[in-house]
């Protein structure tokens, strides 16, 4: 794996007001950058898709000149304060080994659900290796090379959600499966989830030694479970993903880590306490009630998705607030309180920028 000589954090980004946020500072411009910037509701990205129409998404997200094209798309068009690389949370398991492929319209599918003591023992003898990375921190070195002062977000999925996804085979609603086994045999449940932090956390590691000048946790199902399950059966593994990097010693310091889970207005102190850096709140929650559950730790968000849509007033008055909210953190990222949708006017997002940047 290329290592470059000057991580960005040595240099390029280190003043940048995405990290300067990130540390729990107030930078001269509020930084926003928007979870699945990059994607279908840009017209390029179709574009650039449709002369790729041979290649699926995975493989799309493992080509390192097309994902760095992808990633930088609405880094050009937006003016955003970040990039985020263009992949998908099961990458990691598809470079280990596992038959996982994206179904338009559905989403992960697995070649076969892994919940049986087999299965599980199976999966968690396969090696992880940093080298099986290599597609993408490739894609991250060309993406720092050409993004200069403008940070370069890694990012990997939490264990609870990868473990779910294998568990239950495919996107669930209530990941019924999963939290059967959690229960059934805490014990099979573990050994599945810090298997999947180690290849998580091994993931993130990779990202931020090859440029990347943070990294997010996305814990995309955590907000299923209650406290108590998941202080006793999910907390240990976010903990262990996210170790790597806060411990690794990068450009001098540490590379700063993001927590983000859906729906997890419950979980807030529980998330905060796995050891992330920032805490990502989704748009069910106020900012200033975030600010009030976990004092003293910076926040990203939190605008409603749903609100892209509606009149330019109407979502100029939602940004505001969210804003004048998120002032009451250390630190503010304003980004959504979820990912883009596909039917978003991407005009609209850079008019967002444009007003958080006035």
């Amino acid at each position: 794996m290329h290592t470059p000589t000057i991580h960005p954090l040595e240099g390029a980004t280190a003043l940048a007001p995405l990290i300067e946020a990130y540390r729990g500072r107030r930078p001269d411009r509020l930084p926003v950058w928007f979870m699945r910037q990059a994607g279908r509701s840009l017209p390029e990205y179709r574009a650039a898709r449709a002369a790729r129409a041979d290649i699926g998404m995975l493989e799309a997200c493992l080509d390192p000149a097309l994902a760095t094209e992808i990633t930088l798309q609405p880094v050009r068009r937006h003016g955003v304060d970040a990039a985020i690389l263009f992949s998908d949370i099961v990458i990691p398991l598809r470079l280990a080994g596992v038959e996982v492929d994206i179904a338009p319209g559905v989403g992960p599918v697995f070649a076969e659900p892994i919940r049986d003591r087999r299965g599980i023992e199976e999966l968690v003898a396969r090696p992880i290796e940093e080298g099986m990375f290599a597609p993408v921190t490739e894609a991250v070195r060309l993406l720092t090379a050409e993004l200069g002062p403008i940070p370069l977000i890694g990012f990997a999925g939490a264990p609870f959600t990868l473990a779910a996804y294998m568990v239950e085979g495919r996107p669930s609603r209530d990941h019924l499966a999963a939290r059967t086994l959690m229960h059934a045999d805490p014990g099979l449940w573990r050994a599945l989830a810090d298997w999947t932090a180690r290849l998580s956390g091994a993931f993130l590691l990779a990202q931020a030694r090859a440029g990347a000048s943070a990294v997010q946790l996305f814990d995309s199902w955590a907000g299923s479970l209650p406290a108590p399950d998941y202080r006793r059966l999910v907390a240990p593994a976010s903990r262990l993903a996210l170790a790597p990097v806060r411990e690794a010693r990068i450009a001098g310091g540490t590379v700063p880590t993001v927590h983000f889970g859906v729906g997890t207005a419950h979980l807030l102190p529980d998330l905060a306490g796995v050891g992330a850096d920032v805490l990502g709140v989704d748009h069910r929650l106020s900012l200033t009630d975030a600010a009030r559950a976990v004092p003293g730790v910076p926040l990203q968000g939190n605008i409603d998705p749903a609100l892209l849509g509606a009149p330019w007033p109407v979502l100029a008055e939602h940004v505001h607030r969210v804003i004048e909210d998120g002032a009451r953190a250390p630190g503010h990222v304003l980004n959504l309180g979820h990912g883009v949708p596909p039917a978003t006017d991407p005009g609209v997002l850079t008019r967002i920028v444009d007003l958080a940047h006035a």
